[in-house]
């Protein structure tokens, strides 16, 4: 069973930093992608940013430029630093991982790829 674990969360006032971290453990043979989405009330889950295990970058164009994604392939792990937010950003952050692991199923065990979400940590951006 693979875990997201996310912290970093929580209330910062207009133009201030955060930084989110999410950290993928359990039976995980290698990392793809990782990234944060976010979904803020009333509107559907959006992309913020993801990077790939070889280090390619995708950012959403409301934080680009204002916030930087990177990864520690070793522990599996993946930050996202925030700055100067605004009140927009609000919302509830969920990091997703892209992995090959394996899995019990019917009897024996088998490998394949799996894409798995956190629990979601909120930010709040006061104005």
């Amino acid at each position: 069973q693979v875990q997201l674990v996310e912290s970093g969360g929580g209330l910062v006032q207009a133009g201030g930093s955060l930084r989110l971290s999410c950290a993928a453990s359990g039976s995980i043979f290698s990392v793809h992608r990782m990234g944060w989405y976010r979904q803020a009330p009333g509107k559907q889950r959006e992309l913020v940013a993801t990077i790939t295990s070889g280090g390619t970058i995708n950012y959403a164009d409301s934080v680009k430029g204002r916030s930087t994604i990177s990864r520690d392939n070793a522990k599996n792990t993946v930050y996202l630093q925030m700055n100067s937010l605004k009140p927009e950003d609000t919302a509830v952050y969920y990091c997703n991982a892209e992995f090959l692991g394996t899995e019990y199923y019917d009897g024996s065990y088998r490998d394949r790829d799996f894409n798995s979400w956190g629990q979601g940590t909120q930010v709040t951006v006061s104005s």
